[in-house]
C-alpha cells in the first residue's frame, strides 16, 4: 500500500503548479503567454471574419458586373444615366446637371467666357451720368473698369455702389472698386468654381498666353453649364410680353419673340417665311448664332444681343437703324 504514495506527489506538485498558474498574477509570465495566445486568437479570428466579409462583397461585385458590367467610359455613363432617366430612377432635372458636372471637369475658362471685344467695360474717368448709361443699359450687376485702355483693368465695380456716389458725390470712383480676379484661358471650371465659392468674388478676367485681355466669365456662366439657364432680372416671371422698352429709348426684345409680333411693334415687314422667331431670323442672316454684343441690322432695325443662354441669344436690344446704315442695307 506503501508504493502507490509516491505517485501522489508528483500529482500534488501539479496540482501545485496547475493552482500556481490559476493563482498567477497578471505580470506572470505564464499568464502573459496565455494572454497573448487568447488574443492572438482574437486578433486571428476577427481578420478572418473582416477577410471573409472582404472576399463576399467581391464576389458579389464580380457577380453584379457579370450580370450587368458598370460603364467603362464617359460615353457609356452618359448612356447609363440616360437609361436610368428613362426608368424613372432619375428625374431629367438630375441627369441633366450630372451631365453638366461631367461636361464642366474637361472645359475651361475658355469655353465659356465672353469675347473681349462684347465686354461691357465701365472708364474710370467717365462722368457720372455716363456710367449710369451704362449700367441701365446692359443690366450687369458687375462691371470691369479700365484706365487708359481697355486691357488695363484696374478693378470691378458693384452697379450698385454707383448710389453711393449719387448720395457723396465727393467720393472718387476709385475707392468703391473691388480688386479685379485675373485668371488663364486655361483655367479648368472646376477650380475656377471653387475659386469663385472662396473668395466671394463672382467675376473673373480671363488672359491669353501673351497677357492680355481675351474676355470676362462670372460665377453665373459656370453654374449654368451644371444647371442650365439660371433665371434673372432680365426673364419675364409673367410672360405676358416679349418686348419691353429701356431707359434710353430702345426696345429689349426676346429671342424667341414671334417675328408677327416685332413687325406689329416697330411696324416693320420682316419675313416670317422662312423662320417664326426674331432669333432665329438673326442667326440665319448672321449665318451662326450671335455672340453678347454683336448687332446685326434687318429691315431698319438694329439688333444688338445683350444675354445669351445655352448657346442661344436671350435678349436683344432693338434700335431704329440709322440713314446711313439703311441706305447701305438697301431699305
Amino acid at each position: 500500500m506503501a508504493d502507490p504514495q509516491p505517485p501522489s506527489a508528483p500529482s500534488g506538485k501539479s496540482s501545485g503548479k496547475s493552482s500556481a498558474k490559476s493563482n498567477a498574477k497578471p505580470n506572470d509570465k505564464p499568464a502573459d503567454k496565455s494572454a497573448d495566445k487568447l488574443a492572438l486568437r482574437v486578433d486571428q479570428r476577427g481578420d478572418l471574419q473582416v477577410d471573409k466579409r472582404v472576399d463576399k462583397r467581391s464576389f458579389f461585385k464580380r457577380l453584379v458586373e457579370m450580370i450587368s458590367p458598370g460603364p467603362d467610359s464617359r460615353d457609356e455613363l452618359m448612356e447609363t444615366l440616360a437609361d436610368a432617366e428613362h426608368r424613372d430612377l432619375i428625374e431629367p432635372e438630375s441627369r441633366m446637371m450630372l451631365e453638366g458636372v461631367l461636361r464642366m471637369a474637361d472645359m475651361t475658362a475658355g469655353d465659356v467666357m465672353v469675347a473681349a471685344p462684347h465686354m461691357d467695360f465701365l472708364d474710370i474717368d467717365a462722368d457720372y451720368d455716363d456710367l449710369l448709361h451704362v449700367v441701365i443699359d446692359t443690366g450687369h450687376s458687375r462691371f470691369p473698369v479700365f484706365e487708359g485702355q481697355r486691357d488695363n483693368i484696374i478693378g470691378t465695380l458693384m452697379a450698385k455702389d454707383l448710389l453711393k456716389l449719387q448720395r457723396s458725390p465727393e467720393l472718387s470712383l476709385r475707392t468703391l472698386l473691388r480688386p479685379a480676379v485675373f485668371v488663364p484661358e486655361s483655367k479648368g471650371l472646376n477650380e475656377l468654381l471653387r475659386d469663385f465659392r472662396s473668395n466671394r468674388n463672382h467675376l473673373a478676367i480671363v488672359i491669353d498666353e501673351f497677357g492680355t485681355t481675351a474676355g470676362l466669365l462670372t460665377i453665373e456662366d459656370v453654374l449654368e453649364e451644371i444647371v442650365g439657364e439660371i433665371e434673372d432680372e432680365f426673364d419675364d416671371k409673367d410672360g405676358e410680353s416679349n418686348i419691353y422698352t429701356l431707359a434710353d429709348g430702345g426696345q429689349r426684345v426676346a429671342g424667341d419673340t414671334d417675328i408677327t409680333e416685332v413687325n406689329t411693334a416697330f411696324a416693320a415687314q420682316l419675313s416670317t417665311e422662312s423662320f417664326d422667331s426674331i432669333g432665329g431670323l438673326v442667326a440665319h442672316e448672321l449665318g451662326r448664332v450671335p455672340r453678347r454684343g454683336e448687332a446685326v441690322t434687318l429691315g431698319g432695325l438694329v439688333f444688338t444681343v445683350m444675354l445669351t443662354r445655352g448657346g442661344a441669344v436671350r435678349w436683344y436690344k432693338v434700335t431704329r437703324a440709322p440713314e446711313d446704315a439703311l441706305s447701305t442695307d438697301g431699305g
